[in-house]
This record gives C-alpha cells, structure tokens and sequence, in this order.
C-alpha cells in the first residue's frame, strides 16, 4: 500500500506538471493574434489569459469525462500506465515548444494514453468508437469549421467597416473586440483543456482505488488543474505565440478579432458536447482563414506545412513513447524511477536548448516590445506573394472592395480613407 501510494502521488504530480506546459504551450491559441497586432501589451494579455484559463476550468467537466470515463477501459488501467502515458505527452509539447510549433497538447495526452494503455491491456481496452467520434473526427473538423467561419467573418468585418476603415475610433473599436474575443478563447481554453489533466488524474484515482468507477472529478483535482494551467499560461510560451501571431501570416486588428471569435465558439460548442478538441487546430485554422479572408492577405503556407506535419505526428509520436515507459515501468519501482529520471533530464536539456534563443516578452513580435504599440500598426515582415491556395479561394470568392491596407498609412490623421495610387502602400 506504502508503494501504490508513492505511485499515485508521482502520478498525480507528473498529470499537474503536464497541465502547467499545456499552459504555456496553448497560450498562444488565445494571446498570439492580440500580441501581433499590438491590441494588448505582452505581459499583460498572458495575465488575462492565466486568470480567465483558471475560471473556465470551474464551468464543465464534460470533458474530462471523456477521458475518466471513456476513452480506455478503467478496469485494465493501473496507475504506472497513466505515469507513461504523462512522460509522452510533456516530452511531445516540450520538443514542438522548442520549436515553436503549435502542436496539440490534447492529442498528446490522447497519444500517450492509448500507446502506454495498448502496451499495457492490448487494443481492447482503447474504446474506437469514442476514439473515432469525440478525439478524430473533432481534430478534422475544427480548424476546417474555425478556418471558413474566420475567413468569411473577415470579409464581413471589412464589406460592414469600409466606411470607418483607418479612422482612429475604428481602430480603438477593434482594439476592444479583439481584446473581448480573446478572454473568450481563454474561457474556453479553461473549460475544454484544463479539463483532459482534470480527467487523467481522476482515471488515476480510479485505477488505484481511490475514488469509484465513473466518479466525477473531485473538487481538489478541479481547483490544481485550473491553478497549474494557469501558472503555465502566465509563464507565456513565448515561441509558438511569435509563430501563430506573426509565421503563419501577418494580421490587422479587424482578421483577429474575427479569428478568435471563430474559434472560441467552435471551442466553447465542442466543450459542451464533450468533445476533446484540439484548441490549437481550431486557432490555427482561424487564424489561415482570417489571413485568406483579407483582400491581399498571405498564409505562409511553408509554416502551415510544418504545423500539419507536427499535428500528424502527435497521435503516433506521443503514443510510442508512452508505450516504450509503460514498457519500462514493468519492471517495478526502479523502473519508474528510470522513466522518471529520464523525463525530468529530457526536460531539463530541452530547456537548456531553448536558452541558445531567448524569446520572450520583450522580442516576440521579432523587435522591442517594451513600448506601447497602436492597434493596428503594422511593424515587421516582408511582402510576400501570393500562394497558389491564396489565389484560388481569392478567385473563387472574391474579396470585398476596401481602403483599409492604405487607409491604414494614414490612420489617426483625418485624411480619407479611399486609395492614392501614387502612394506606397503598407508592408503586409
């Protein structure tokens, strides 16, 4: 009994640990687009995000009983499973962290979960059908849903703001949108992702015969995964915000509001129906579609393939390394000191990496941000061209006629918003 519950504290500690990188990893799926078009300060727009992440996690649990209660068989799992199943889904949000791509954390947990449970009890115990409809199918359809409802909310934004385009109270109203939308997406954030460490320690509890079968998660789980996402959420991982804000395609205060309007409502439904979302698909897709759904607007599409390949990768990759611990911590109490030994150097080394490039408040928009930005002032990035899939769906739906690119040079002054062709226009 004195070594089960060793166990179950490490594994209680390790789901916590989990919960504080999906923190700092998911930041960006509700501060990136506010960051990059300067509606909020850096610093603070992750203290909005960490406070508001903390009170969605009180607001459902619909989602962490998908996973306590329904993706693996609870009578086959033993807790030494659930420790592997953590050691592949922090080493996976680590390593893309590392690189600054916006993986989905819940897909590693998913991963992690059914590879140490397929190596433990065999694929019998992994429930397909809730696989299929509640984790795969969701992780399909949201950024394509996210993607479409931002690009068409973008161009609705700019056909209804075309007259007030480039004015300063124009500005401001966005600025307010954008910052409103995003606590929404950081509400969600906390009602859909706090909940899958909230369900994995509740499964733990119930392996190691501490709670009943089919319990709810008890308040002390609900009140330590809200806290760990939220100190996660404050610390700002910093890298894949620069990316989701500024690599996958450069935004104007109007494309992230409405990205992240999109989004946080395809989070929020998924939420209440207990689907375990991936909320990084869902703001990536939005933030693609709002960059389509701009009148020259550019998706960096080398960025996005990279994004798509680490997104295939998560399921198998977090998977197999789950198994291979689970496999490991067979051998009884040395071997899961060995798993947790390894973890904690595997982080420890992915940390020291990431000091060879700092990036953090100060430089995540790729220059200082210590000053206060306008909204809407546009600071860095290149001209880019026209890719083949931005120029298609241009001429499939054509965009809506605006000053707003040149009407932005001209912002704050009173000038008219219409176009100069003598004028050079905004680097986008």
């Amino acid at each position: 009994m004195e070594s089960f519950s060793l166990i179950l504290a490490i594994v209680v500690v390790t789901a916590l640990a989990f919960d504080f990188t999906n923190g700092f990893h998911d930041t960006a799926n509700a501060m990136a687009t506010t960051i990059s078009t300067g509606a909020m300060r850096p610093k603070a727009a992750v203290a909005m995000s960490a406070v508001l992440n903390l009170v969605g996690a009180f607001l459902s649990v619909e989602v962490a009983n998908t996973i306590s209660k329904g993706l693996v068989d609870e009578s086959g799992i033993q807790p030494e499973v659930i420790f592997a199943a953590l050691v592949g889904a922090i080493l996976w949000n680590l390593l893309t962290w590392l690189v600054g791509l916006p993986s989905s954390s819940s897909h590693a947990l998913m991963g992690g979960l059914i590879g140490a449970t397929v190596a433990s009890a065999g694929f019998g115990a992994v429930h397909g059908d809730v696989l299929i409809t509640k984790v795969l199918l969701p992780a399909i359809a949201a950024p394509l849903v996210a993607g479409l409802a931002a690009m068409f909310a973008t161009r609705l934004t700019y056909t209804l703001g075309k007259k007030s385009a480039g004015t300063r109270s124009s500005a401001k109203g966005y600025r307010a949108g954008q910052i409103a939308s995003a606590g929404l997406v950081s509400l969600a954030h906390g009602t859909n992702d706090a909940q899958k460490t909230m369900g994995i320690i509740t499964l733990a509890l119930v392996a190691g015969g501490t709670l009943a079968p089919d319990s709810d998660p008890p308040v002390w789980v609900i009140v330590s995964a809200g806290v760990a996402i939220a100190l996660g959420t404050y610390l700002g991982g910093w890298r894949i915000i620069r990316t989701m804000g500024k690599g996958l395609t450069d935004l104007q205060p109007q494309q992230g509001f409405a990205a992240q309007t999109s989004a946080a409502t395809v989070i929020l439904a998924s939420s209440h129906l207990g689907f375990s979302l991936s909320t990084t698909h869902s703001v990536s897709g939005a933030v693609m579609g709002a960059g389509l759904g701009r009148k020259g607007g550019v998706v960096r599409w080398s960025t996005a393939t990279r994004m798509f390949v680490a997104w295939g990768l998560t399921l198998p990759a977090a998977a197999v390394v789950g198994a291979l611990a689970e496999w490991v911590c067979r051998f009884g109490a040395w071997g899961t000191g060995l798993v947790a030994v390894f973890l904690i150097g595997s982080s420890a080394w992915i940390w020291k990496l990431s000091r060879r490039e700092v990036v953090d408040h100060t430089n995540v928009n790729g220059h200082d941000d210590t000053g206060d930005t306008d909204a809407g002032e546009r600071t860095d990035g290149p001209d880019l061209a026209p890719g083949v899939v931005t120029a298609a769906v241009a001429a499939v739906i054509p965009p809506p006629t605006v000053a707003a690119e040149e009407a932005a040079a001209t912002a704050g002054t009173g000038s008219p918003a219409g176009p100069d062709p003598a004028a050079p226009k905004a680097t986008v």
